[in-house]
């Protein structure tokens, strides 16, 4: 089964860290673009991350200088290093890979306590 299973979501003061690791089981994975998303409680599901089959990055204003996406297509994963967390970066983390199939992951909760 082709899926995305995400991990290393968690509890965190402000100004603290955590890494979300993506492991992709999809054939092709290095022709696809890779993006992580939040969805807050109550609210839409918003993009954090991107990372194009390139290489090529892009950064939602809200986290530009704190978090840096990466990819291993050698593992076949997506990663999420998150630094410098605040209370409003809490929410649901899902993982996203597109081509001529979208594929989501179930999602990792990460919580930021002020």
């Amino acid at each position: 089964q082709e899926q995305l299973v995400e991990s290393g979501g968690g509890l965190v003061p402000s100004g603290g860290s955590l890494r979300l690791s993506c492991v992709a089981s999809i054939i092709g994975f290095d022709l696809y673009g890779t993006r992580w998303y939040r969805q807050a409680p109550g609210k839409q599901r918003v993009l954090v991350a991107s990372i194009d089959l390139n290489g090529t990055v892009a950064y939602a204003d809200s986290v530009k200088d704190r978090f840096v996406i990466s990819r291993d297509n050698a593992k076949n994963s997506l990663y999420l290093q998150m630094s410098r967390l605040k209370p409003e970066d809490t929410g649901v983390y899902f993982c996203n890979a597109y081509r001529t199939r979208v594929f989501w992951g179930q999602g990792t909760q990460v919580t930021v306590s002020s």
